[in-house]
Parts: C-alpha cells; structure tokens; sequence
C-alpha cells in the first residue's frame, strides 16, 4: 500500500468487489475516505480498487473471506501496519444461500424441507462471519476518533413486516436460512451497540433495499447506487448519530 494522508478515514468494507458493498465502497471513497476492498477474490477486489484509483480514489484491496479466519486475521495486521486503526467497518459480505435468486423465490429455504448444510452456511457467513470480522477489527476501531460499525441486513430480517399476513412482505416464501439469518444480524447489531455504547462505538443495521446485484440475478428495482447511500449515511454518522438501530432510507424499520 502506498502513502495515504493521515487524516483520512479509513473504511473497510466486506464483499466490496461488486453489488452494494462496490456501491458502498465508490460512494465512501468519494466523501474523501481511504477504502479497504475486502474480497475473497484477490483478483478480482485489486481490480475493484484499481478502478477506483483510476477514478482518483484511495483505495486498496485486502484479501478477505468471512468465513476464513486466517484472512481475517491477515486482514486485520495488514490495516494495523499500514494505518494503525480503522474508522469504519461495513458489513457487507453476504449470501442468500440459493444461488442466483432472490428471497422471494428460494424454494429450498421452506423450514419443513430446508437443507441443514445450507442453512449453517448461510449462517457462517451472515452471522458468525459478522462476528469474526468485527472482532478482529475492533482493536482497530477502538483507535479512531469515531469509529462506526453498519450492518447491511434486509426488510427480510423484520419480524413485524414478515409477520404480517397483510404486509408487503406477505408473498415472500417462507425461509429458514437467509431470512432468520438476517434477523440474527440485526439482534446481533443490538448486542453490540450496547457492549460499544460506552466507547463511542456506533453500530447499526442497514436495510438497503432490493438491489439490482448479482445475488437476485438482478431482478432487484433499486439501483446499486441507492442501495449503497443509507448504508453510506449511517457509516458516516457525527457524534449524535443512532446506535442499535435498524434502518432503511425512509427511517427506521421494525423490529
């Protein structure tokens, strides 16, 4: 990596090589930030960053698979040698455990058929995966002046909405692995709002929308771009920002 100005924030983002986390990652490099590209892929997050610096962005990939805790861990030195904290954590990384389609048309999530093997996947990647990240990021976080920690969840996740025999989300099929797997991410972003409170650690939980991305062969009505900026909004809290909320552009969003 080379020499970035010291008074830049630096923001990690995971899954940030393509969809809301590349979104994410462009809308924070343009407010001024150094970004961390993580990805699996170490191609393929070198190209992501290399675009951005063509663009005239700081930007830098980083090797980084949530459900690997060697990267993870490899992830969090190499932030620590080079800038020696972190300012921002988002949460990105994420799979819906059926391939190429959206929520609304995963078949196999139905709780009475649902493959077990498929939901602790789901879950290793979108919830443990979460904790792993973060906690190896924290001693990082805990250096800068306002560290801030989002979340990307989804209206899935919203007992109330999804409870809802007349709601919005009524049509959705039933799901045991992404949808609960959201919920958990959420509970889990309360967690530790309260653990962080004290510290001044903000964390919230995002619900960008249904983005046009790769996950639901890009049947989603959103752009990418208006996916990233409540993600964006929320990483860029000042020092009276929310903590242990979940929200989406229009506010916040139930429980």
């Amino acid at each position: 990596m080379s020499e970035e100005p010291t008074h830049r924030k630096v923001a990690l983002v995971t899954g940030a090589n393509k969809g809301i986390g590349r979104g994410v990652a462009e809308q924070l490099a343009a407010l001024g930030m150094t970004v961390l590209i993580g990805a699996r892929d170490p191609g393929r997050g070198e190209e992501a960053a290399a675009e951005l610096r063509a663009a005239g962005f700081g930007a830098y990939a980083v090797v980084l698979d949530v459900t690997d805790q060697a990267t993870v861990r490899a992830a969090a030195n190499r932030i620590d040698e080079r800038f020696g904290r972190l300012d921002i954590l988002v949460n990105n990384a994420g799979i819906t455990g059926s391939g190429q389609v959206s929520p609304e048309d995963a078949h196999d999530q139905v709780p009475s058929s649902v493959d077990l093997d498929m939901v602790r996947a789901v879950f290793e990647t979108n919830v443990f995966g979460v904790i792993a990240v973060t906690n190896a990021m924290l001693p990082l976080l805990r250096r800068s002046a306002a560290p801030r920690i989002v979340n990307v969840s989804s209206h899935a996740a919203s007992l109330a909405l999804t409870s809802d025999p007349d709601g919005p989300f009524a049509a959705l099929l039933p799901s045991a692995a992404y949808s609960p797997s959201k919920s958990a991410l959420t509970a889990l972003t309360v967690q530790y709002a309260n653990e962080l409170r004290k510290d001044g650690v903000l964390v919230n939980a995002v619900a960008p929308g249904f983005v046009d991305t790769d996950s639901n062969n890009h049947t989603g009505f959103r752009t990418v771009a208006q996916g990233a900026a409540v993600v964006v909004r929320l990483a860029s809290l000042g020092s009276d920002g929310p903590t242990a909320g979940f929200f989406d552009e229009e506010g916040s969003v139930p429980w």
